[in-house]
Parts: C-alpha cells; structure tokens; sequence
C-alpha cells in the first residue's frame, strides 16, 4: 500500500505508458516521452524520439494472446502505437506480426468493461490482458477524494473486481494459471487530484497487489524485496535503491508469463521483483 507513481507525473497517460513500457518519462534518461494527459495524436514512438516496445510485444512476439480493455478514449494512442503499422517486426521465433495488440475494447461504461473481459476469459482468455477501471478516477475528480461519491465508485469498483475474481476461480485451468496485478496512475486528497502537482504524497502514493496461484498469500512485497527500498513518505527520485513502482506492471507480467523483458525497460528490467509463494 506504499508503492509509487513515476517521479515526473501524477496523471494518467504517463503513468499507463509507463506501466505497458516499464520505462520513466524523461527522454533524455531512455523514458517513452508522453508527458500530456490528453491524446497526443501520433504514437509512444514519436514521443520517445525511438521504437518503444511493450508488454504487448514480447508477450505477442511469444505467441501471446494480448488485450486492452479501456475506460477512457485517450488510450487510443496505445491501440495505434502497436497496430500492424506501428508494432514493428517479430524478431523471436515464428513471426507473429506486428499487430502486437490483438483487441482493443473501449467503453466508459465501466460494468460493460468488464463483462467484456470475463467474456473473453471464459472463451479463449489471452496470456495478458490490462483492464482500465475508471470509476474511482473520475469520482475523485469530480467529487474529491474520500467523499460519498468516491467511496461509492470504490465499493462499485469493488464488486466488478469480485465478479472478474469469480470468474478466474470459476474456471480450473484460469484458476491454476492467472495472476492479478492492482496498481494505480496516482492517488488524490479530499480536494481532488491536481496533474500538474507530482510531489503531494497523496497523489504519489499508490497501491501495488498481486494476486494469484503462485503468488504468495498475504506477503509484504517489502519484505520479500529487500533490493526495493521502503519509502516511507518520501516522493523518491531514480538514484540508488527504488521503492515499488507501477511501471514495474509490464516486466512483472511478462516474467510471470516466463517472457523476457521489454527491451529498453528500465523498472524491473532484471526480472527481479518477487511475488511468488515459496
């Protein structure tokens, strides 16, 4: 529960390109360049200055089934950064295309979101799979944060999340070969969420869950990771031991999917954040 945002940015388009890429935002230090909050039109390549690969790539250069299931239409730009155009070659193995992103659901409506996915994962569910849930988000930004109207958002958060579980547990082999990762973009205070403010600790702290067979049960992630350092209630910069970060998503995943990890990634680039029961 004491995990972080990318140093740079507290909004939503940097910290989601920073979890599909495992990469910070900062160009000049290898980050994928996306600092506007808004769809910037072209792709995550345009903004890096350079190709940027994803978890969609090394999962779907695998043979990988991949998937996108979005809350918001600014997540457009990912669907065009990885389509058959912009996805760039194959490189392992048996060429797969460079349609590195196989389905892109796009719906506001949170409940439909997810019916979708469970849908999919009870009929030919695909190796990896990130679901944008907006509700708490765009509560918080209406409403603030910790009010009746986010709480409401959570607890409906909540449920969808149940019946998304149930249908993981509701199925032998997804129940024996399915991890959950729950993180966050940021966080927000009673006042609501300012993108242009990165260093107020409610905005930077987040949550980071995994959740799964495999996964070791009720473990602090702290704990089991004495190479990430405890944060307390520092912001962080990027010198000397990190504390867990979001953009930690895509390297995790695809170690979980025994996959390599992404090329040019630099948050968990070794593989080496432990989830796993022992």
């Amino acid at each position: 529960m004491n995990a972080r945002t990318l140093r740079e940015s507290t909004s939503t388009l940097p910290n989601h390109t920073g979890m599909l890429t495992s990469r910070r935002v900062a160009t000049g230090h290898g980050g994928h360049g996306v600092v506007v909050n808004e769809d910037p039109g072209g792709t995550v390549h345009d903004t890096a200055g350079e190709h940027v690969d994803s978890v969609f790539t090394v999962v779907h250069d695998r043979g990988g089934g991949t998937a996108l299931y979005a809350g918001k239409d600014k997540f457009n730009l990912f669907q065009r950064t990885w389509n058959p155009r912009f996805g760039g070659p194959d490189r392992i193995g048996v060429d797969n295309g460079s349609d590195k992103l196989d389905r892109y659901v796009l719906r506001t409506d949170t409940g439909v979101l997810v019916k979708r996915l469970r849908r999919q994962l009870a009929n030919r569910p695909p190796a990896f799979a990130l679901l944008h849930l907006r509700l708490p988000d765009a509560a918080g930004h209406a409403h603030g944060y910790m009010g009746r109207a986010y709480l409401r958002a959570v607890r409906r958060t909540d449920v969808l999340l149940g019946r998304l579980m149930r249908t993981i547990n509701g199925k032998r082999a997804l129940r024996r070969h399915t991890a959950l990762i729950l993180t966050a973009d940021h966080g927000g205070h009673r006042g609501g969420h300012s993108h242009s403010n990165p260093r107020r600790l409610a905005h930077y702290r987040i949550p980071f869950v995994v959740w799964g067979a495999t996964v070791a049960r009720g473990a602090d992630l702290y704990a089991l990771n004495r190479d990430r350092a405890r944060p307390g209630t520092r912001r962080t910069t990027y010198r000397g031991r990190q504390p867990i970060r979001n953009a930690e998503v895509a390297n995790l995943a695809a170690d979980l999917l025994d996959v390599r990890s992404v090329p040019g990634s630099e948050f968990d680039a070794r593989q080496t954040l432990d989830v796993r029961r022992r």
